[in-house]
């Protein structure tokens, strides 16, 4: 059960790449506390300093700022690292479709930089963020591993293009590669400003705030929401997976399913406010209905999330409650 009894052998190296970003400053976090060493590789573009300054003071963190479309600056981060945790992409899927040629640069070419730096550098375990986003308009619920559609996004491309890379990166260098398609991950540092905001921190800091949110489409659509906790688990049980299950990807999500107009009025409810929401047209590229078959990461990754929907989303809304509120 979760992951707090994971052992990793004595002075244990792990980067972290987007680690000032939302999961990865929570993978930091988590790994610093184990008692192992960290080495954050940031380029700042989406993640915000403000999720590591808490580490500084940390003997065993170490920050770097740079950027994984710069394979020198892959190469010296990976220099000394037993386990890559590679989080380090841009996400979005509207925002990818108005910026193909960055998403491809980023999303692909940086993970491929990161991929040949491990490999070159004989790391032990690489771990990579891929996304729910890969089954695109395949119908068929749960979503399970092999039984794909037809990519709906460029930020979904990539995605599906770094489990490929991966995927070679093991058959013919020997890199150890494991791929995690996240469902909706939420919690606490994830950002809940910008036009591309995830939809539960954008819900409640308008909320908080008086504001009226807006529901793109009927609010009918589902989603398999996956505190980060579990996300957690997931890339550290990853990092002591056997061989054998290199090279493919596996799913990490709660297996829940929750609809977004049920969410919304959670919310009012938990927040002690009457608001209706405004409800806007469905957003380009958008699955409509997404929930996980996890029992692929049970068996192989060891994979046991402790967090279910209601536990995560009462964490998360007072966490946001202390950081908007600053009280």
């Amino acid at each position: 059960m979760g992951y707090s009894e994971l052992t990793f052998p004595e002075g244990s190296t792990f980067l972290v790449t987007g680690g000032a970003g939302f999961i990865g400053s929570n993978l930091c976090e988590a790994i610093l506390r184990m008692g192992y060493k960290v080495r954050c590789l940031d380029d700042l573009s989406t993640g915000k300093r403000a999720n590591v300054d808490l580490f500084v003071d940390n003997p065993n963190y170490e920050f770097i700022l740079g950027d994984i479309k710069d394979l020198d600056t892959c190469m010296a981060a990976c220099k000394g690292v037993d386990y890559v945790l590679n989080e380090a992409a841009w996400g979005s899927v509207p925002r990818s479709i108005e910026m193909p040629l960055f998403y491809c640069a980023n999303n692909i070419q940086g993970t491929l930089n990161m991929l040949e730096a491990a490999m070159q550098n004989h790391v032990k375990k690489f771990v990579y963020a891929s996304s729910s986003s890969v089954y695109g308009d395949e119908p068929n619920l749960p979503k399970q591993e092999g039984r794909e559609g037809n990519l709906l996004s460029p930020y979904a491309v990539t995605k599906r293009a770094d489990e490929e890379w991966a995927k070679q990166y093991t058959m013919h260098y020997g890199l150890d590669t494991y791929g995690l398609r996240y469902f909706n991950v939420f919690g606490r540092r994830q950002d809940p400003d910008g036009a591309y905001a995830a939809v539960i921190p954008k819900f409640i800091r308008q909320l908080l705030q008086g504001e009226r949110p807006t529901i793109n489409g009927d609010g009918k659509q589902s989603r398999d929401f996956t505190y980060v906790e579990n996300v957690v688990e997931a890339n550290l049980k990853a990092c002591l997976a056997s061989s054998e299950a290199a090279g493919q990807a596996f799913n990490v999500a709660y297996g829940g399913r929750e609809y977004l107009i049920d969410i919304y009025y959670g919310l009012t409810k938990a927040l002690g406010v009457n608001t209706e929401p405004i409800f806007g047209p469905p957003r380009a590229g958008d699955i409509r209905h997404s929930n996980a078959d996890i029992t692929k990461a049970r068996k192989s990754l060891g994979y046991d999330p402790d967090w279910s929907f209601e536990r995560g989303i009462e964490a998360a809304i007072e966490w946001y409650k202390v950081s908007l509120r600053g009280v």
